[in-house]
């Protein structure tokens, strides 16, 4: 079982019930999509697309686990962890710092 991680950057849903999802991983993004349309190919589970597409702007990080057939199989949701907030909290407290002097 492989799986990837990262956070959902774009939802586009359709009158016809299809799900679009912008997921970014390592710097790109991959587009999934839901479809009521078996026939469609790479089509991701609806209940899977459903849930990650909640976690539009959000801090919420997901990890899609795929099977060996390559389908995705379930995820898992988590807060991720913003290490661009840490720098910018580090910053912070070097600037409190020079002020005393």
């Amino acid at each position: 079982m492989t799986s990837i991680f990262g956070q959902v950057m774009g939802v586009r849903k359709f009158a016809n019930g299809d799900i679009e999802l912008d997921f970014y991983h390592e710097d790109e993004i991959i587009e999934y999509r839901y479809s009521s349309d078996p026939s469609r190919l790479g089509n991701f589970p609806k209940e899977l697309a459903e849930t990650m597409a909640t976690t539009l702007a959000t801090d919420i990080c997901v990890e899609i686990y795929f099977g060996e057939d390559g389908n995705p199989t379930y995820v898992e949701l988590e807060e991720c962890d913003d290490d661009d907030d840490l720098e910018d909290d580090e910053d912070l407290e070097d600037e409190d710092e020079s002020d005393d002097t």
